[in-house]
Formats: C-alpha cells, sequence, structure tokens
C-alpha cells in the first residue's frame, strides 16, 4: 500500500519542498537521515514527530521520482 499521501507540498512550508504531513520535514532531510546510515529506528528515537510511514513514503517518494515516473500519476 502506498504511503505517497504522506508526502506533501505547500508553498507555505519549506518553500514549497515536498515534506512529511504538513510539517517542516522535508523529504530531502529525512532521505539525508537514511543516507548518511542512520537505521528507521535511530531516526524514530531520536525524531518522535515522524512515523515508520514517513520514513517509507520519502524512499518512495525518492524511488518514483528517480525511475523518471511521473509523480502525479501515482499520488
Amino acid at each position: 500500500m502506498s504511503n505517497l499521501s504522506r508526502i506533501t507540498i505547500d508553498s507555505d512550508i519549506c518553500h514549497g519542498k515536498p515534506c512529511v504531513r504538513h510539517m517542516r520535514w522535508p523529504v530531502e532531510v529525512v532521505l539525508d537521515l537514511v543516507a548518511s546510515g542512520m537505521s528507521t529506528e535511530e531516526i524514530l528515537l531520536d525524531h518522535p514527530e515522524l512515523e515508520w510511514e514517513d520514513i517509507t513514503a520519502c524512499l518512495e517518494n525518492a524511488r518514483i521520482l528517480a525511475s523518471g515516473e511521473p509523480l502525479r500519476l501515482v499520488a
């Protein structure tokens, strides 16, 4: 099941960058945490406002963008 609905874009939040659930958590920052080698458990312990589904939504968003598939067709 897709978690893409957790990724939101609001011009009033983080200059319109894709964010997690209208929070000031840009997708790119979550991806940076994952890329740094942090486990999902470590990220969730350090940032309790995030949920497991938020991290998987960010990864799913990145996969779609990397594939070249238009995001609007799957969201």
